[in-house]
């Protein structure tokens, strides 16, 4: 499990960041001020810096400048300073990328997964495919044709564990227990709603519906 060091004082945004990375699977840990950052820093094995700006103590550059005497470990930049020299000034610090305020969070994970992967070396662990269809497990892309196709989490999910089993009818309980993670106790067909979601948004009729059972990959012909 990859582990990431969050540094940011505004509550909001630590604890928001902290459970969305979190649900993404990755290690969180968090610091509230650059001093606090550089402790947890020295004191723990991380392989990425999510790292504000503004920040109490010591601020981002400051913080990033002592970590770079350390580390070539990946750091993000995170800011409300939108302007050209601060964004010079965190890349003349070797920060690997910087992504401005307010940000998209699906946006963000695409950069921290691009910036783990090159940092590793390697391309992702798990790529799925069905005809045009490319589905980047590590980075969460979904592209057909080369073409980047936006979907939920759950959306993404659900296409991943079909594609996984081709072939295969996964009902809506197998799929509520692996992508909800919990006994569901609510209604199953909020299976069929996130499905009817993902054919809007997918070019390729790739999902039947096998009535009364569940769903599976269509056979390629």
């Amino acid at each position: 499990m990859r582990k990431i060091l969050v540094v940011e004082d505004e509550p909001e945004i630590q604890e928001l960041l902290g459970a969305y990375l979190r649900n993404e699977g990755y290690e969180v840990v968090l610091a509230g001020d650059g001093v606090q950052a550089l402790e947890v820093f020295r004191g723990t094995a991380v392989d990425l810096v999510l790292l504000d700006v503004l920040l109490p103590e010591l601020d981002g550059f400051g913080v990033c400048r002592e970590i770079r005497r350390e580390s070539g470990v990946p750091v993000i930049m995170l800011t409300a300073l939108d302007g050209e020299s601060e964004q010079i000034r965190g890349f003349d610090l070797e920060i690997d990328d910087y992504v401005t305020k307010p940000f998209s969070m699906p946006v963000l994970l695409r950069k921290i997964a691009a910036v783990l992967r090159r940092a590793g070396g390697v391309e992702d662990a798990e790529v799925l495919r069905w005809k045009g269809l490319t589905v980047r497990i590590e980075s969460r892309e979904c592209l057909v044709d080369g073409v980047e196709i936006a979907l939920t989490q759950r959306e993404f999910d659900l296409l991943a564990e079909l594609l996984r089993a081709p072939g295969r009818v996964l009902t809506r309980e197998v799929l509520l227990s692996r992508i909800w993670s919990y006994d569901f106790f609510g209604d199953a067909r909020i299976v069929d709603s996130h499905i009817k979601n993902l054919r809007k948004k997918l070019p390729v009729d790739c999902i039947e519906t096998i009535r009364g059972v569940g769903y599976r990959v269509r056979k390629i012909n």
